[in-house]
């Protein structure tokens, strides 16, 4: 295995936004940098929740389209459609006989998607974090970039491999969950409050990646701040903090930096400044996505030949834990 293998994973629903990038996809760029790189679109995690099936198969498709127009290069990295690989299913199964009920009755995320959901809410919603485990842990994956909602998880899946480690031997790795310094949880530019998201919160505040220049700017100009005029961070002061951060990750530039830059400049200024930055930063994006989402061959073939891949590792970690477990027949 290499040094550092890292994995990660994101869903194909809804229209990826300004914190998917900033929180997770900047991540698995700059991640082919610094090791095996391994990326999954987790369309399983997705039907937890009632999906559209030919919705759902369009999104993915916008998915891998924007991973690709972000930088991910399926030369230097791996990219594949989780339901591809069946080992991520059968090792959920076998990680589950060593994950405590408890654990998963108080994750957060459970509980925020369960009252949304007035029909149904499944097992599999419940179950969501022991696959999530499983995601991983088939990989040996030493690092996992994530935005910052997703501690709780990654906290969950370290203490699952160290339970079967201790029951089983030292068979899976504990990987690290690795989080932005800055911009780990971009907010609503409406609530400023609650995280943006496709399932949180209002549209307007919500900034997409491949949305168009004047509706970035619109979006920005109109975000929520507060009464005073200051351009500073504080717990007083959501809208605005949201903003700096916002700015620093698109110029690269340290929070203060940008406090210092528009000391006494007020807000309407600044938000020119945030929207003209955003426009900028994701125009490239956007320009190569219009490009790759028309030819879902060469899509499909991209994910096709990215589980191939993943299949094989997969594959190694499964058989080890079957064998230590004592599924099907021992090895020889």
């Amino acid at each position: 295995m290499a040094e550092r293998r890292i994995f990660s994973g994101i869903q194909p629903t809804g229209r990826k936004h300004l914190g998917n990038y900033i929180g997770a996809i900047r991540q698995y760029v700059e991640g082919q940098n610094r090791g095996e790189a391994i990326y999954c679109i987790v369309d399983l995690h997705a039907i937890t929740v009632p999906q559209d099936p030919a919705e759902l198969r369009e999104r993915l498709h916008d998915t891998a389209a924007i991973l690709i127009a972000a930088g991910l290069d399926p030369e230097r990295c791996i990219l594949f459609r989780q339901s591809d690989v069946v080992e991520h299913t059968e090792l959920c199964w076998l990680l589950g006989t060593v994950t405590a009920w408890g654990d998963l009755n108080r994750m957060h995320q459970f509980k925020e998607k369960a009252e949304q959901q007035r029909e149904l809410v499944s097992a599999g919603l419940f179950f969501y974090p022991v696959l999530q485990a499983a995601d991983v842990l088939a990989y040996r994956a030493t690092e996992v970039p994530v935005g910052d909602d997703q501690r709780q998880h990654i906290e969950l899946m370290r203490d699952i491999a160290e339970r079967f480690n201790a029951r089983f031997g030292e068979l899976l790795v504990v990987p690290e969950g690795r989080y932005p310094e800055v911009g780990a949880r971009i907010m609503n530019l409406q609530d400023p409050e609650t995280r943006m998201s496709t399932t949180y919160g209002s549209e307007q505040g919500t900034v997409y990646i491949v949305e168009e220049d004047d509706a970035v700017r619109a979006k920005v100009r109109s975000a929520v701040t507060d009464s005073g005029t200051e351009v500073r961070r504080g717990p007083d002061k959501a809208g605005i903090t949201n903003l700096i951060e916002i700015l620093s990750v698109v110029r690269g530039v340290a929070p203060e930096e940008v406090e210092r830059e528009f000391d006494g400049s007020g807000y309407g200024d600044f938000k020119s400044a945030v929207a003209d930055a955003l426009v900028q930063y994701l125009a490239p994006v956007r320009e190569r996505y219009a490009g790759l989402r028309g030819d879902e061959a060469a899509l499909e073939a991209t994910l096709a030949a990215g589980a191939e891949k993943a299949r094989v590792i997969a594959a190694e970690t499964l058989a080890d834990v079957r064998d230590a477990v004592g599924i099907g027949p021992a090895r020889a």
